[in-house]
């Protein structure tokens, strides 16, 4: 149990935090996207991955209110790169806007973190009419890792260090619905239950990045792909649906769940620590690799999501 803070085999626990798991670690070199990195754990990912020396791309739903991140963390860093884009996942078209946009700034890509999620909502459609969890979780970063992708490997190929793409899943993958993911009723309004859904989405999660790590090493590319789980966090505002549940935890939690620096340790961890070199296609918490479940493990789900995925993404 973390709470004991043991040791797995990198040498940390649930208890280490960002900094303590990348410390060392010169991060200069590198440039890093991280989405819904204005609030709970994206914020410290990004803190921490600038602390580094990591040039870091915020890419948030409000930029404007993402302007009093970045100038807290220059207040505490004043070296530190940052920059603000818009980017809402929810939305295919400010996914593809996004990737214009940052193809068009001619910067590299070593990094990209795909953090931002929503937990539990209700029933709502995406402005592409899809199940808002499935769209926001997944499908915006699945189109968001595609269009990048060629920056990322030119990156690669010209720095000679090896890309990483970093997806955010949960534990809650294992409550997916029965048959994992509901191709032919992701929106289905009748059958939806918030947190199967949530499941769903947090186990795409770890089949985008299972599916992407096979294709890059079939490619020969430099770039690892891999998901994780941050922990359960106190003080994050994922549960704002759930009131009871929020408040009980804001009582409870600092006894039993992770805080902010804990949580971002595991994404910091798979990002920067050298660790990690050339592993792919693993999924992580406490910052050592753990067991998904077996849904997790299946390959030919993982390619049956990511031809779904290409289907919805690339409408004909």
């Amino acid at each position: 149990m973390w709470i004991f803070g043991w040791k797995g085999p990198s040498g940390f626990s649930a208890s280490s935090t960002a900094e303590e798991v990348t410390q060392g670690i010169d991060g200069s070199a590198l440039t890093a996207i991280v989405t819904g990195a204005s609030s709970g754990i994206g914020v410290e990912t990004t803190r921490v991955l600038a602390l580094r020396g990591v040039h870091v791309v915020m890419a948030v739903r409000n930029a404007d209110a993402s302007q009093n991140v970045k100038e807290s963390i220059l207040k505490e860093i004043p070296s530190a790169k940052i920059d603000v884009m818009e980017l809402d996942l929810s939305s295919m078209a400010s996914v593809r806007k996004f990737a214009s946009q940052y193809q068009s700034s001619n910067l590299p890509l070593n990094l990209l973190i795909n953090n931002a999620g929503v937990m539990a909502s209700p029933f709502m459609l995406s402005q592409d009419k899809i199940e808002l969890q499935f769209a926001t979780n997944h499908l915006g970063h699945f189109l968001l890792t595609d269009l990048l992708l060629e920056t990322m490997k030119r990156t690669a190929r010209e720095s000679d260090i090896e890309g990483r793409i970093v997806n955010v899943s949960s534990e809650g993958h294992r409550i997916a619905y029965s048959e994992g993911i509901r191709f032919d009723k992701i929106n289905d309004e009748s059958g939806y239950y918030s947190w199967y859904a949530y499941g769903q989405s947090k186990l795409a999660n770890i089949l985008h990045a299972k599916e992407l790590a096979r294709r890059l090493k079939e490619e020969g590319v430099e770039i690892t792909a891999n998901s994780l789980h941050p922990g359960a966090i106190i003080s994050t505002n994922l549960m704002r649906h759930h009131g009871l549940i929020n408040t009980v935890g804001q009582m409870l939690g600092k006894y039993f769940l992770k805080n902010i620096p804990q949580g971002a340790a595991t994404t910091c961890y798979v990002a920067l620590n050298p660790q990690v070199k050339g592993v792919s296609g693993e999924y992580f918490l406490d910052s050592n690799i753990g067991n998904p479940s077996a849904k997790a493990k299946d390959a030919d789900l993982a390619k049956k999501l990511w031809d779904f995925s290409c289907t919805l993404t690339n409408p004909k």
